[in-house]
């Protein structure tokens, strides 16, 4: 059988099962089985959970009982169970009627294609007399193939005949469907309206989990790289860009900082558009060269590595001064455990949902990368990492929800292959590819706030959208 049929039998399973539970519900809908007549001048009540009554008369001149129905008050906020089982047999119809309606637009749409196909047959039959009565006048070989094709359509015609028989059935099954419904609409304005109470209820209660699932959404795991967007073309081979991720959504100000070494000058701009004009709102004249571009802007203050030396500077743009220095112990400098591209990219300072972070090598580990989680505060490590990945072989790296992942390459062809959690202690190696369309990135910086990595790539500033995988915790997890 095939499955259009397949399908139509059980739906039409389905409607006989609906039939047989109709045939039981309805009468109790009514209120016909479950009332019994009293005694003259007796009270019964009938399902009191739902409020229906039936008081018994007099008897009439025939020797009838006369008995009275009352049914419970109608109001939209009503619980009654009759309201709840019409509820629950619209449902029933209704996902019966979109199951037929799958059925059919499948239905009508092979039936399309195999009349398609009957006109082609039919033409393709004229064509075979035709030839079959002059084949002297052909070539064998053409023949021969001309009737092996007809041999292949031939037996597409009893299923044709079944197409069109199917059509016809559920052509009368939809409308079944359509006269069921509307004697269930009509019944159920009669008894009362859906539990909208309830409803409204389950809609807080979903908006309440969808809240607390947005909560939960703050961290993820990398699952693909898209990009770049190229913002802007401007300055030298090497530099770093960023906006700050715990600034205001009105808070949009941009930061520029050109080149790797020998240089203090910070410039400000007020947005992105304006960074793209090049309409600058302020220059910082810092108190101290920086080293490589590996900066980070993080909750108002600017956080780079002293030039010539492993100290970290916190300066406040707010205030125009260094708030905190601090050496970051141990941690290689001047172009000692720098990334591939060199460019005293020893020390690299980033941020995400978690809070502030160095990434740097030691001679105690062998080279090999740490991290080092600090105090925006005080830049004190608040706890530290090893690593077995060597710095010198990272392209670039950036921090997503605590875990670090390293690049295999500032070059062509560059990857996000190894990613270490800070949470489990843990590292693996991945396979995440991005598009390195300007062939040399010196600065690769994830932002929290807008979900996306900032990199300087041989004079361009551009954009990377990121993917993340979200695993949701529920309150049985621990």
């Amino acid at each position: 059988m095939s499955p259009p049929l397949l399908q139509l039998g059980a739906a039409l399973s389905t409607l006989a099962m609906i039939s047989a539970w109709m045939s039981q519900a309805l009468p109790s809908l009514v209120g016909l089985n479950a009332t019994r007549l009293s005694t003259p001048d007796t009270l019964t009540q009938i399902s009191p959970k739902e409020g229906w009554q039936v008081y018994s008369s007099a008897q009439d001149p025939d020797g009838r009982c006369i008995c009275t129905v009352v049914a419970p008050e109608q109001n939209l906020c009503s619980r009654d169970a009759k309201s709840r089982q019409l509820r629950q047999l619209l449902e029933k119809v209704q996902n019966m009627s979109q199951s037929i309606e799958v059925l059919n637009l499948r239905t009508q749409r092979d039936f399309q294609y195999v009349l398609k196909m009957e006109t082609q047959m039919k033409g393709l039959k004229a064509k075979f007399r035709q030839i079959e009565d002059d084949r002297k006048t052909l070539m064998t070989k053409h023949f021969q193939e001309l009737k092996e094709k007809m041999d292949e359509l031939l037996p597409l015609i009893p299923v044709l005949e079944q197409y069109k028989t199917d059509a016809k059935l559920i052509t009368q099954f939809k409308e079944e469907i359509r006269n069921l419904s509307a004697v269930l609409t009509g019944i159920q304005e009669e008894i009362g309206a859906y539990d909208y109470e309830e409803l409204h209820q389950r809609v807080l209660s979903l908006e309440t989990r969808l809240r607390d699932c947005m909560k939960k959404l703050t961290c993820g795991k990398l699952m693909k790289i898209t990009g770049p967007v190229t913002i802007k073309t401007s300055g030298t081979r090497f530099g770093a860009w960023m906006t700050d991720p715990l600034a205001s959504e009105k808070n949009n100000r941009v930061w520029y900082m050109d080149s790797y070494t020998n240089n203090k000058i910070v410039r400000e701009y007020k947005s992105i558009a304006d960074f793209v004009s090049g309409a600058e709102s302020r220059t910082y004249n810092l108190p101290f060269k920086w080293a490589g571009t590996n900066h980070v802007v993080y909750n108002g203050s600017l956080y780079f590595n002293k030039y010539q030396s492993n100290i970290i500077i916190k300066y406040s743009f707010d205030l125009g001064r260094v708030l905190a220095q601090r050496s970051l112990e141990y941690a290689g400098f001047q172009n000692v455990y720098p990334y591939t591209w060199g460019g005293f990219s020893d020390i690299d300072l980033m941020a995400d949902e978690i809070g502030l972070w160095a990434v740097y090598a030691t001679n105690q580990n062998a080279g090999n990368i740490v991290i080092s989680q600090l105090n925006q505060d005080t830049l004190e490590v608040v706890k530290s990492w090893n690593t077995g990945y060597p710095k010198r072989s990272a392209g670039e790296s950036f921090m997503i929800c605590g875990t670090l992942y390293v690049t295999n390459s500032h070059l062509t062809g560059a990857k996000v292959y190894y990613s270490y959690s800070t949470k489990t202690s843990t590292y693996e190696y991945t396979d995440i590819p991005f598009h390195n369309q300007y062939f040399h990135i010196s600065m690769l910086d994830y932002n929290s706030r807008d979900r996306a990595l900032y990199a300087w790539n041989n004079g361009h500033q551009v954009l990377f959208n990121v993917t993340l995988f979200h695993i949701i915790k529920t309150e049985d997890d621990t």
